[in-house]
């Protein structure tokens, strides 16, 4: 409503407790959230209301059956923000699709050891990708 009166939006929690009224609600979501923030920094936990329908239908993996270019899925085996079984299943529609899999949390791949080998991943893909000669030559 606040969209259509051009008013301020409401305000609900972006990671809350279980069951809490909040955008997610997985056990790790609040803790795996306020890992992210930076000591020191202004940490407002909070998402516009109107955003909760959008992402409520928000399946972009039902696409991945059309993409033709070569695309990597790097899939957390543990995610529970985002689990992983609906994922892997659009995965393998991809035609040149490949996949990845991590023993490692949804907000484990922004930090530590987890990010380092998602991010080794991804540049071998790239490299790969973007200039095959010289991807075995690295």
């Amino acid at each position: 409503m606040a969209a259509v009166r051009g008013t301020e939006p409401a305000m609900i929690p972006l990671a809350g407790a279980p069951g809490s009224p909040a955008l997610m609600t997985a056990p790790d979501a609040l803790p795996g959230y306020q890992a992210l923030v930076p000591a020191g920094t202004a940490f407002r936990n909070e998402v516009a209301a109107r955003v909760v329908p959008a992402i409520a239908g928000y399946r972009p993996g039902r696409a991945a059956k059309k993409i033709t270019i070569p695309i990597l899925f790097c899939v957390s085996n543990t995610d529970t923000v985002t689990p992983p079984a609906q994922t892997l299943r659009y995965a393998r529609t991809a035609p040149r699709g490949e996949i990845k899999t991590y023993d490692a949390g949804h907000f484990d791949f922004y930090l530590g050891e987890p990010f380092e080998a998602l991010v080794r991943d991804q540049t071998e893909f790239l490299t790969r990708q973007l200039n095959p000669a010289s991807a075995g030559r690295s």
